[in-house]
Order: C-alpha cells, then structure tokens, then sequence
C-alpha cells in the first residue's frame, strides 16, 4: 500500500490501525473508593450527605465563584438560572445559532423566546456587534456560549449588559477551566452554568452546576432546584414553581474525584490545542478556531476548525479512513432545526418567535466548515498531535482526488 495514496482510496494510513487515542472517561482507584464511600454511608442524596456539598464549595473555589449549586444536568442549570433571573413570558433572550439545542430550548422552557445573533465566523462565538444589533425592548438576557472553549469577548458583553440592564448567563458547558485574562470562565458573567454530562471534561455521566457571585442570584436558584423550599421554611413550605432538580451523592463523589484532575488535563489539552493551531494554520484551506489575546487558557472540549475548498463531509470521511477521529460541527443553525421552524414549543405559550424567515450570514458560512475533534484527543502526546497534523495535510494535499471521487463515492 501507497502511502502517496489516501487511506480513502486503499493506500496506507497515517496513523496504524488500532493504535488507540487516550480514552473517556478517566477514572482510578479514587473513583471506586468515593462510590463505595458514598454508597456505605446510606445517604445518597444530596440533602442527607456530603459529597454533593463539598464538590460545590471546591468547585465555586475553582470557578472562583462565591456560590455554586449543583443541579440534576445542564439543560436545568440554564433553566434555572433564567428563572431565577426573573426571565418569563413576553421576555427575548439572545443566544447564539451555533451550538447545542439545550442553550436555546431553555429559554422556551423558561416560557420565554430565544433571540438568534450571530457569530464571528472566525471565533464561532457570538459577535459583540451582532448581540447589539439583535437588542429590542422586551430583551432580558444574553447567553454567551464559549464554544469548544473557547473564551467570548466577556468583557465587551459585560459592557453591553451594562449599558442595556441585562442579565448575562455564561454558558461554559463546554468551558471547565477555560480562562478569560486569566479568571475562569463560569466566574464572569451573573450567572454561570455548567455541564457534568458523560462527554464533558469534568464528567459524572449526568450533572451539571450553577455559579454567582450574586448572593440574592445565589438563594433564588437553591430554592428553584429544592421544590421551591427556602433555608428558614419548613420541609413542607414551597414559595415558588421549582421542582427537585439536585445532583446525587454518587455523581458529587466521583466529581471530587475528577475535579483532582482538571487543571492537568486542561494544561495538557492547552498546549497541545496551541501546537495544532501552529501546524495546521500552515496548511492552507484549514483555519483553527481564532484565539484572541484575551482566551489565557482554552480547556478545549473541542479543538474546532473550518475547512475551505473541499466538500467537508469527504474531508472527515478520508481523515477518519487515515486514523484521526474528525467530526463534523452542527451541521444547520439552530434555527433551522424543526422545533424551531415548526413552532414545536408545546406548553411554552410564551416564546412569540417566528423562526422561519432567520437568516444570518457567518452562522451560515460557517455550518457547512465547521469540524472539530473531542477533546480526548488532545490528552495524548505531541506524536498523536504530529499524527492528526498529517493526516490533515496528507488529506488536503490529495484534495484533488478526493474531489474528483465524491461524485462516486454517493
């Protein structure tokens, strides 16, 4: 086998067959320990035991938060930081098109309606001009969401949150140790929140977390995610519409667990995230995911870049056939999904918008470039880096090829 000759069209590839990438989740000996801890203990909920409460005090302190409230998943951690901000019907909230359905769904189960701005192409972040551009009377809130990691221009949101009185909800799902001027994301806007899913860099299968540094911001939310219960009530006593939305105690004691590592692996994933930008910007057609100055550390849950000049599905197909897990971002705008275009909102009377006639330039552009590789990948060694470095290039320098057999190839 040639290895002039993509791994796609039977020749040799880049990487051996069956030569693994660092796997996910990391789990040790401490993981076992925390669970039988918990398990033996007899209290395996959050209200009976200890696990769930000091992973929120040690995780505020990591965030560099003054509070944190850890909830069931991060769908319910936007949610209810969107009711514990007042947000209700009659409300906009601006979110951005390109990332998961959780950021905008939330803000219809919170019976209001989603705001689409676009993003910066480059950065796959909401655009600071595009968030001015979409502010009406009745806007509320703005969820920025640091896609793949990677830092949004806080600073320039927090201004426009300033100026217009609105709440500013950090979406950093995908954003666990990613730091903004060297504060942690999560930390910087009113109100953080957090995914814990099986995917996520710090991961309990399911779980998720709130941050403030607001106090009052702080209280609301407890009482949301405890059945509406406040700390001087009785069991019995519920002041507002909530529901049980806490984390258990197995989830909060392997999340101790893996919080231990967080900051290596979010060092490691750093610097190798950097190495892949140095390598691959010289490859043209290929453009990584810009960092500005500001973006001191990326934790990278995705290492993100665009793809120009060759249809991007046969880009992936042939860099998987070399040995490089690649995959493709979102493949639409979110509101181009059918929930939104076909209004399917169910209860939520409230969310008024018409989603149909959206149309917004870089979101666009960008959906049929975006790729992005998870973030497993960058916890291996700089040979793995020189391995996806490549592939890629072997890939584009063969684009002529593989263009040519796409047609076939459907």
């Amino acid at each position: 086998m040639s290895t002039d000759t993509l791994a796609l069209h039977g020749g040799k590839p880049v990487r051996p067959p069956g030569k693994p990438w660092p796997s996910w989740p990391i789990l040790g000996p401490g993981e076992e320990r925390a669970l039988l801890r918990a398990l033996r203990s007899g209290k395996w909920g959050k209200l009976d035991g200890d696990e769930v409460a000091t992973f929120e005090r040690r995780f505020a302190d990591y965030v560099g938060a003054k509070h944190a409230i850890a909830v069931c998943n991060g769908t319910v951690s936007l949610r209810i930081a969107l009711m514990a901000a007042g947000i209700q019907a009659g409300d906009e909230v601006i979110v951005p098109p390109y990332t998961f359905l959780a950021t905008a769904t939330a803000v219809v189960e919170a019976n209001a309606t989603p705001a689409f701005a676009d993003i910066d192409r480059a950065t796959f972040n909401l655009h600071p001009t595009e968030i001015r551009a979409a502010i009406r009377p009745r806007t509320r809130a703005i969820i920025p969401v640091h896609l793949g990691g990677m830092p949004c221009d806080m600073d320039a949101i927090m201004s426009i949150a300033r100026k217009h009185n609105l709440i500013v909800i950090e979406d950093a799902a995908h954003a666990h140790g990613s730091e903004y001027n060297g504060r942690r994301c999560g930390s910087i806007g009113h109100i953080g929140s957090f995914s814990f899913q099986s995917t996520k860099n710090l991961t309990s299968g399911e779980g998720g977390i709130i941050t403030t540094n607001d106090d009052e911001l702080a209280a609301a939310c407890r009482s949301i995610h405890n059945c509406g219960r406040r700390p001087d009530g009785a069991w019995y006593e519920h002041h507002v519409i909530s529901g049980n939305y806490r984390l258990g105690e197995f989830a909060g004691a392997i999340l101790n667990c893996q919080l231990d590592r967080l900051d290596e692996q979010s060092d490691r994933r750093d610097v190798n995230g950097r190495y892949l930008d140095g390598k691959l910007s010289q490859i043209p057609g290929i453009t990584p995911q810009r960092r500005d100055p500001f973006a001191t550390r990326n934790a990278h849950h995705l290492y993100v870049f665009r793809v120009c000049g060759i249809p991007r599905d046969r880009f992936v197909e042939a860099v998987n056939a070399e040995g490089t897990p690649l995959q493709t971002g979102y493949r639409v705008p979110l509101y181009r999904q059918p929930l939104f275009v076909n209004r399917a909102f169910g209860p939520y009377t409230g969310c008024t918008g018409n989603y149909r006639d959206v149309d917004l330039p870089s979101v666009e552009a960008l959906c049929p470039e975006g790729v992005w590789l998870t973030h497993n990948v960058l916890l291996g060694s700089q040979q793995d880096m020189d391995d996806i470095v490549a592939a890629i290039r072997k890939v584009y320098e063969h684009r002529n090829a593989l263009i040519a057999t796409a047609g076939a190839a459907r």
